[in-house]
């Protein structure tokens, strides 16, 4: 095992007292964390108080779960090693806070429960929130809910719509949040807001939260938007221990205020102690470089320049030929020898990155979609588990008056652990093309149809019988053919390839926190100007996490006509021109 460096070790062992970590990328942020959670913990002793690491991914939650078991399964669990919570930070304020606690700031008389739009009660027009911008006005779609965000200012909650890369205002949020409230619905955006609410009203609960957890650390601390650092602000302020850790340059949640600052600033805090990470694990110099350039920064790379194709290098394509230049690059990540799972096309924004990936927009309209964007995450992806929650969300909308919360309460196994029965039947229909929800392939509005319909109809039947859940009036209309195709919801091409035939398609968004041994950042003149100039834009930091994702190869796709202006500045910062040898390598 690679042996901890000099800055790793002072922060493992510096002093309980809280702290600010400002790391670049690749520098072993993880394997830092789990090791100072470890040993904070081993100093508590018998100390009943818990020390909780926290992140904003299932992923990274894993990551750290099974590295935290690795790391302390040859200690005794006398030394308190498993007073830990390890979860994400939406999680937390949810279990702890939320769930406990809300219903008396929310002023329901149920346990909160998150909602996914589908439910029924949704309908309900005083349950709307209206975008009122300049430009247009509309209500939310319940589906759309999701887009809702909150924002504190000034101490002052301001809720937009999410619609692209703009925030456009609404003009009733907090009566709807409240009405929603009453019922005990929330969505996660509205669920921080009523954490923050209920910490806010309810002091009891603040202080009784602090001595149970004494200590918190906060990985990719540059993701806290304005609703969490207020919700740690008031942790803070009634005596938690918080550490942040984190890249203040992959801030890329603008639209949440989550752009670094509090990272930066934290560490200049009066009684918080500042740390770097600064040694780059995972990219080759050539990379490392680039990067330094970017961010100002002067991390050292641990690994040296192997002996095959690496770098960074630009490449210029038109958009008619963006299916060329990304198979020019499957052939040159072949040729340097990567694995194609290990590379990915990176976009600035999922309408790109679904055409090129071929996630066209499920065909259909309400319930009907919902179901087929559920057949497309089963067999073009095998994303058992994102098929299964749609399924879910589908079928609870198809109730007449389903329990408050039911759609959580099937999606969350390790919390609702009696709904196994139910769950067990969606899954199995989510699952078997056969004789549940029915295969991609299949004519829409012909043959899949059809069969959705009568199968859909035998689960509701089995789901009334068994767990007493009335269908709702109208099944027909909820679940009309409307805007089906007459064609499969997959082509025969999608049906017929092999997984790992091509290479993933995807956001920047969505791979960060990843290390991929190459990645193709397809950008326009506007990204890569952005990129050039650094990270003082959430522009330039998305550009800066796509190239810092790579580990031996970055290609940066630059449009044909901007191409001999952005020329010599991609030169100067270290970019390398592809040549057509490059481009057209053979395999080795």
């Amino acid at each position: 095992m690679m042996e901890l460096s000099a800055e790793q070790l002072a922060i493992i062992d510096a002093p309980l007292e809280p702290m600010s970590v400002v790391a670049c990328a690749g520098s072993g942020k993880t394997r830092t964390a789990v090791r100072r959670l470890a040993e904070i913990r081993k100093r508590l002793g018998d100390h009943r108080g818990r020390v909780a690491l926290l992140s904003f991914s299932n992923v990274a939650v894993d990551t750290f779960r099974q590295s935290y078991q690795s790391l302390v399964q040859a200690l005794s669990p006398g030394i308190g090693r498993d007073r830990v919570e390890i979860d994400t930070l939406d999680g937390f304020i949810t279990s702890n806070v939320l769930r406990p606690h809300g219903h008396r700031t929310m002023g329901c008389d149920r346990t909160p429960f998150l909602i996914a739009g589908t439910e029924p009660f949704l309908r309900n027009k005083d349950l709307r929130f209206w975008v009122q911008s300049a430009t247009e006005d509309f209500p939310v779609q319940p589906v759309d809910m999701r887009k809702v965000v909150v924002n504190l200012q000034a101490g002052a909650a301001l809720f937009h719509y999410q619609q692209h890369n703009a925030l456009l205002p609404i003009n009733n949020g907090p009566a709807v949040a409240a009405r929603l409230a009453e019922v005990g619905a929330y969505t996660h955006n509205l669920g921080r807001y009523w954490c923050y609410r209920a910490l806010l009203g309810q002091p009891g609960v603040l202080r009784a939260l602090v001595r149970r957890y004494p200590h918190i650390l906060i990985d990719e601390a540059q993701d806290i938007g304005t609703l969490h650092q207020a919700i740690l602000e008031q942790l803070i302020k009634a005596g938690a221990q918080i550490s942040l850790i984190g890249d203040p340059n992959q801030g890329i949640y603008e639209f949440a205020g989550a752009n670094g600052a509090f990272l930066t600033q934290y560490g200049q805090r009066p009684g918080v102690n500042g740390y770097g990470l600064t040694r780059n694990y995972r990219s080759v110099p050539e990379i490392l470089a680039l990067a330094n350039k970017l961010s100002i920064r002067t991390d050292i790379a641990e690994r040296g320049a192997p002996d095959t194709l690496h770098g960074a290098y630009f490449i210029a394509y038109k958009n008619a030929e963006r299916e060329q230049l990304i198979t020019a690059f499957h052939a040159a990540v072949v040729s340097a020898g990567l694995k194609t799972e290990s590379a990915a096309v990176l976009c600035r924004g999922r309408d790109l990155a679904d055409k090129l990936a071929g996630n066209d927009a499920p065909a259909g309209q309400g319930i009907v979609k919902v179901f087929a964007q559920a057949t497309i995450l089963r067999d073009r992806r095998q994303d058992y588990l994102g098929a299964f929650k749609l399924v879910a969300a589908g079928i609870v909308g198809l109730l007449a008056d389903p329990p408050q919360g039911l759609i959580a309460r099937i999606t969350q196994p390790a919390r609702y652990r009696e709904m196994k029965p139910l769950r067990r039947l969606i899954w199995r229909f989510t699952r078997n093309p056969d004789t549940g929800l029915p295969a991609a392939g299949l004519t829409a509005d012909t043959q899949w149809h059809p069969l959705l319909l009568v199968r859909t109809k035998a689960l509701l039947a089995v789901l009334d019988q068994e767990f007493g859940l009335k269908v709702a009036d109208n099944l027909g209309n909820k679940l009309a053919k409307k805007a089906l195709p007459s064609a499969p919801l997959m082509t025969g091409g999608d049906l017929a390839a092999e997984k790992d035939a091509r290479i993933r398609v995807d956001t920047v968004h969505q791979a960060k926190g990843e290390s991929l041994d190459a990645v193709l950042y397809l950008a326009t003149k506007e990204h890569v100007s952005a990129l050039l100039a650094g990270v003082c834009s959430e522009l330039g930091r998305i550009g800066y996490v796509a190239a810092t994702r790579a580990r031996n190869l970055l290609w940066l796709g630059v449009p044909s006509n901007a191409l001999a202006e952005l020329r010599p500045a991609l030169l100067a910062r270290g970019f390398q021109e592809v040549g057509v040898a490059v481009a057209v390598a053979e395999p080795a």
